[in-house]
């Protein structure tokens, strides 16, 4: 996403835990697009001050943010109760408090600047309760979705915009041994998340075809036949 973005000429304040990897990616960013700014910074999500520091001293670097992508999360997990409750916290912890800790940044800056645009990454796995390695995960987008519905009540009619996204399966880290039905490749699914981010609607599916459909479905279909199918 920042390749895309800077590509369409976007200043890009980026945050991550390896700092090695976002040096190299910001040398490559000003060498294909010069005329951008890049700045960067080290932050850890599962460290609510971490992120209440750094994500406005990334703002004042670049006097102010237009738009924070919450992002960062983790696919640890295994079926409830089989001894692996610490996997599962892990998804849960950086998932729902880490995406927490950053929106209570993101609001805290855009209710200052009187706008913003506010984009919280789901999954399609929110639909419905997964099963298996999927249950913590599933359940930690459907916190995503309710948090982000929940600010987006708390500041409707104002400037602030608040988009949820939901990617059905793309071929990242992610989704290493997990890649399912209608599966998209890396280039595709971040030319769709970026696409969609950037019309800032309420709820956008990634790609829209087939899992917007696919989604009406999930929500109807009895649990037995959810299970087989995810």
């Amino acid at each position: 996403m920042a390749r895309r973005f800077a590509g369409l000429g976007r200043d890009l304040a980026l945050a991550a835990r390896r700092t090695d990897r976002l040096a190299a990616l910001q040398k490559e960013l000003l060498a294909a697009h010069p005329g951008i700014r890049v700045v960067t910074a080290a932050m850890d999500v599962d460290d609510a001050d971490s992120v209440a520091t750094v994500l406005p001293e990334l703002a004042d670097r670049l006097g102010g943010l237009d738009r924070v992508i919450v992002n960062a999360g983790i696919g640890k997990g295994a079926s409830i109760g089989t001894g692996k409750a610490w996997a599962n916290r892990a998804t849960l912890l950086t998932n729902v408090l880490g995406a927490h800790a950053q929106c209570e940044a993101a609001m805290e800056l855009f209710r200052s600047q009187g706008a913003g645009h506010l984009v919280l990454i789901s999954s399609v796995a929110s639909i419905r309760g997964m099963h298996g390695t999927r249950t913590a995960y599933g359940a930690s987008k459907a916190a995503v979705n309710a948090l982000a519905e929940g600010i987006r009540s708390d500041v409707l009619g104002s400037q602030i915009v608040v988009s949820t996204i939901l990617p059905g399966y793309i071929e990242t880290d992610i989704n290493v041994g997990r890649r399912g039905l209608f599966t998209v490749g890396l280039d595709k699914g971040v030319a769709s998340l970026v696409d969609v981010i950037e019309r800032e609607p309420v709820r956008g599916f990634v790609p829209e075809w087939p899992w917007r459909p696919v989604a009406r479905l999930l929500r109807v279909l009895p649990l037995s036949v959810v299970r087989r199918v995810t």
